[in-house]
């Protein structure tokens, strides 16, 4: 068993906040028994490293910046307006993201950060899905993309996409059992206290 990866969330202005404060809250408690270390260092990063203004005015500092980031092992692209209205035209940010593809073990988008892991052309040919309100824009926008309904998470491998906003987090919980089982799934949920659908 592979110990501490590195998750690394990708930040930028007007990111639902619970689209990535989820996955961190899930990965950072998240231990294994009779392990001292815990099994994820969860960190942040955007395309500048500078203050970010989340969804409803919540200030964030990210960790690093795409120049200083370091190498990761799963990376979560969250969602909101600013994913499908503002970063989704940022090919810095596509081509980063593309980038990271051939570096991690897993990539994983919340809501409507499939919009950017489909416009960088991750998704082609693959299952996804997104938030309900967005379904049908990723379907219409996104013809190679085989789009799922009605469901919390669609997982191809090494490519994971959530539904929208706190489905973001029994996401998170599937990859933790995809890795370390469901014992430490249920640990984390317990702490937690949050009802798993998973």
């Amino acid at each position: 068993m592979k110990k501490n990866r590195r998750v690394g969330i990708l930040l930028f202005d007007e990111v639902e906040v619970l689209d990535f404060a989820g996955p961190f809250e899930v990965f950072s408690i998240a231990s294994v028994p009779e392990q001292l270390d815990k099994p994820f260092l969860v960190q942040t990063v955007s395309q500048y490293g500078k203050m970010i203004k989340a969804r409803n005015g919540l200030m964030v500092q990210p960790s690093f910046s795409f120049e200083n980031a370091p190498d990761f092992d799963i990376l979560i692209v969250p969602g909101g307006y600013g994913a499908e209205e503002i970063e989704i035209n940022n090919e810095t940010v596509l081509q980063w993201i593309k980038k990271q593809q051939d570096k991690v073990e897993l990539t994983a988008s919340v809501c409507t950060g499939a919009f950017l892991l489909a416009k960088a052309g991750l998704l082609n040919d693959k299952r996804a899905t997104t938030h309900w309100m967005d379904i049908d824009r990723l379907e219409r926008e996104f013809h190679e993309v085989k789009v799922e309904r009605n469901c919390k998470f669609v997982d191809e491998g090494s490519i994971i996409t959530s539904g929208g906003i706190s489905a973001g987090i029994n996401m998170s919980f599937h990859i933790i059992k995809r890795l370390l089982g469901e014992d430490v799934v249920e640990t984390t949920a317990r702490r937690m206290e949050y009802d798993i659908t998973i």
